[in-house]
């Protein structure tokens, strides 16, 4: 239980980072939201993946460049099913973009990223 808690405050740490990135882009610097949702979600699975190594799963022993390509290959699912998903919640349910990323994010933080970290990135 206590992994799964430490692996959930990571994923709101890097949730955080996502979020003020996707907003910025899109409220500040006018990008379309689809883009400022990839660029978000790069820069928090960078951050997710350095607390997950270190602090979640304490496989800080583990060659880094085998947990990246494995975290890679989590993440760039993660990036197509979230972004495909807020893109479609977004325009066709007219539902705003920061709703739809909550929604979106919340589902896989539990559903997909924790298991397959867990089994597959940092065993």
């Amino acid at each position: 239980m206590q992994t799964f808690l430490k692996a959930q405050a990571a994923s709101i740490t890097a949730t955080l980072v996502d979020f003020l990135i996707t907003v910025a882009l899109v409220e500040i610097f006018g990008c379309w939201y689809v883009v400022a949702t990839v660029c978000g979600t790069v820069a928090g699975a960078l951050t997710h993946f350095l607390i997950s190594r270190h602090w979640v799963f304490t496989a800080g022993d583990g060659k880094i460049h085998h947990q990246a390509i494995k975290y890679f290959l989590v993440w760039v699912v993660y990036l197509m099913i979230s972004t495909g998903t807020i893109f479609l919640i977004t325009n066709y349910l007219s539902i705003n973009y920061i709703i739809s990323k909550v929604l979106v994010a919340s589902a896989l933080s539990i559903s997909y990223n924790y298991f397959l970290h867990k089994k597959f990135v940092f065993k």
